[in-house]
């Protein structure tokens, strides 16, 4: 199951703990939002792209969208979102779940958009689609192995 990998990965930082799990599901950022009572933003979505034989995944606030021409810019390709199956294949968690970490695929690429700098803490999910963890943004960094921090969101 991809949260008990998650929660293998967070122990080695000695997070583990900080994971939470709900009774409802925390699928959608308006989900989480709600299992959180928190506002929409501070839901670290991670969205993944294609690109060659490749994956990006953006980690960005749950109230922003990639803005296409940033994208491109910046990765030299046209945004294309994985499917589901291609989501579960490269990083190894289901779509409502996906998540930055304990991702073994060296094809994958992490990089954190600059949209949630603006709150102390964020929650990204945890591998499941009931789960999340509160990070600091440093922290959210740090733990998904992040190349850079980025601007691709409007």
């Amino acid at each position: 199951m991809s949260i008990e990998k998650v929660k293998t990965y967070m122990k080695k930082f000695g997070y583990e703990n900080k994971i939470i799990e709900f009774d409802m599901s925390s699928a959608t950022v308006e989900l989480a939002a709600k299992a959180l009572d928190v506002e929409p933003g501070r839901i670290a979505k991670t969205l993944s792209f294609k690109k060659d034989d490749s994956c990006i995944l953006i980690v960005c606030a749950g109230d922003v969208r990639v803005d296409n021409k940033k994208y491109k810019t910046f990765f030299g390709c046209k945004a294309k979102m994985l499917t589901p199956e291609e989501a579960l294949n490269f990083t190894g968690h289901a779509v409502g779940g996906v998540c930055p970490f304990a991702i073994d695929n060296k094809n994958v690429s992490v990089y954190t958009d600059i949209s949630l700098k603006k709150y102390n803490t964020v929650f990204p999910a945890c591998g499941s689609s009931n789960s999340a963890i509160e990070l600091t943004c440093d922290e959210l960094f740090t733990l998904s192995c992040s190349k850079s921090w980025i601007d691709v969101c409007n």
